[in-house]
């Protein structure tokens, strides 16, 4: 059951027994009970700044709810960042129209799709499909500049150094993450896409999520989820957490940076579109990151998990679904929200829940007019598996301006 609720003009405010007040801007929009229940105990933390906020896309993540955004004071809860560390999107318009795209949209869907490795096979080992058997000599030599940082971070914690690093650099991975064209209100052609850090901003996430559980056994701090586990300021692994975190936020910008150079010329490979400019605007922003902030008079850190940060300079990209239209934004600078918005339409029902309900017929009417997979193994992103997207705009419009409204005409899914 709910805690009762008081509205605020575009947001309600729910007290939280023994803990700091929670703002969710979910009017009009599901606030599932589980995902409530979990914000309520990250407000009980000791540390919380003023309040934390909650997006309209919020629905229940692994720890710490995604669509949260939390401002601590001396203290991070590594899983209020999570492990998808730096995970964001990417979007560049064109002077490309939509009367320049082909009549048979598939040969550019198949043209990215073998430009950028994306899925997972082979459990992740020497034969998956989703990263470079022989590393191309752009990541190469990004990875050059990357590794110093590397190195320094598995010096002091060596159990990080396995697994891919260098060889995902510029590509997708799999679940929610895609790349689009789009099209404009004028018809404009755009390409975008949603990717973070990869492998080894899943494996340091997922390692100071352990170690800061480790570090409150040790000091003896109950804690109403042991996936609330944080790490004080002032103490070595406070300090190695933030560069680590810091480091996969790199490179979760640099690998959407690659994508995206990627996608533009194996579309230009093609030889199906003219010569076209691909700088007319770029956004590039994080949706699970930290960042030091000052928010009512104090210097804070602010977690966002499922939150695009949204002050006045900021460009924002909110996606939708498969067959659902997406936005770029400009912030307003919220002070409520610590100058925050959604990172997308949010889960509605789980990936297990979304493959019992909806068939591929379903999904084949949801995505028409999309040049996309249509088959089973892409049931759990199927649009019905989300809110609606324009539901959760209308809820925070006093957090964003919308500038652009994107529909897609192509999608490729990991």
């Amino acid at each position: 059951m709910q805690t009762e609720q008081t509205r605020r003009g575009s947001y309600n405010v729910i007290p939280v027994k023994d803990g700091a007040p929670i703002k969710a801007w979910t009017v009009g929009v599901p606030f599932e009970a589980a995902a409530e229940a979990q914000v309520q105990r990250i407000a009980t933390m000791p540390f919380i700044h003023k309040w934390v906020a909650v997006m309209p896309d919020v629905h229940a993540g692994i720890g710490a709810t995604v669509g949260s955004v939390i401002a601590t004071n001396r203290a991070i809860i590594p899983a209020a960042v999570g492990v998808d560390i730096g995970c964001g999107m990417m979007a560049v318009r064109t002077n490309l129209l939509a009367s320049s795209l082909p009549d048979d949209l598939r040969p550019l869907r198949l043209a990215i799709e073998e430009a950028v490795p994306h899925g997972r096979t082979d459990n992740g080992g020497p034969n998956d499909k989703g990263a470079w058997r022989d590393l191309p000599h752009e990541q190469t030599l990004v990875w050059s500049h990357l590794k110093v940082g590397y190195d320094g971070i598995v010096a002091k914690h060596p159990k990080l150094d396995r697994g891919w690093h260098a060889t995902h650099l510029g590509t997708l991975g799999t679940g929610n993450h895609f790349i689009e064209i789009c099209l404009d209100e004028q018809d404009q052609v755009w390409f975008m896409l949603h990717s973070g850090s990869r492998g080894v901003g899943n494996r340091i996430g997922s390692y100071f999520i352990e170690l800061a559980r480790q570090d409150m056994a040790r000091w003896f701090i109950n804690l109403p989820d042991k996936d609330l586990a944080y790490f004080p300021e002032g103490t070595d692994h406070f300090d190695d957490y933030v560069e680590a975190v810091s480091w996969a936020q790199e490179y979760a910008r640099t690998n959407r940076d690659l994508m995206m150079r990627q996608v533009i010329q194996a579309v230009r490979s093609t030889g199906l579109l003219p010569e076209f400019d691909a700088t007319l605007e770029v956004v590039n922003c994080h949706h699970n990151f930290v960042a030091r902030e000052h928010h009512f008079g104090q210097n804070v850190l602010v977690t966002r998990k499922g939150a695009v940060r949204a002050r006045r300079e900021d460009l924002g990209i909110i996606p939708g679904s498969m067959g659902a239209r997406s936005f770029v934004v400009r912030g307003k600078e919220n002070q409520d929200s610590f100058h925050s918005c959604s990172h997308g339409a949010g889960r509605a029902m789980s990936r297990t829940e979304a493959r019992k309900r909806f068939s591929v017929e379903d999904h084949v009417q949801a995505t028409h007019g999309v040049e996309c997979r249509k088959d089973e193994d892409v049931i759990d992103e199927t649009p019905m598996a989300y809110k609606p997207i324009d539901a959760v705009m209308h809820a925070q419009r006093d957090l964003v301006e919308v500038l652009y409204t994107l529909r897609q005409v192509v999608c490729v899914k990991g």
